[in-house]
């Protein structure tokens, strides 16, 4: 494998495990987001106060008629449907907030994004 493609491979893979706009450290409390993403919950419950959320890429996530799937950690997670957000995505990117149950990822909320 060339160096840069295992660049590439490691900088995307660092990219995945980087929360984005869920954890309360201080370094949010002036975007105008915050109180949106504080007030985004599903059937499972408010997502950002239990949970933190993680972009993910297009290739990690599908649609086949608004069923998804997501693949956290590198396993395919289905989406319950409860927890899909059904507002408009103010940030743009497709988000999802997980939890673990007997070790494998879970789905609490689940934003889809535009796949462009």
């Amino acid at each position: 494998m060339s160096a840069r493609i295992h660049a590439a491979l490691i900088v995307g893979l660092i990219a995945l495990a980087t929360p984005v706009l869920a954890r309360d450290d201080g370094r949010y409390v002036n975007s105008p987001l915050k109180p949106w993403f504080e007030s985004l919950q599903s059937e499972f419950g408010q997502c950002c106060t239990n949970a933190d959320g993680y972009i993910v890429f297009d290739a990690d996530w599908e649609s086949d008629r608004g069923h998804y799937r997501v693949r956290i950690e590198g396993e395919w997670v289905v989406v319950p449907e409860g927890a899909v957000l059904k507002e408009p995505n103010r940030a743009g990117r497709t988000m999802v907030w997980k939890h673990y149950i007997d070790g494998h990822p879970r789905v609490r909320c689940f934003l889809p994004g535009s796949m462009i």
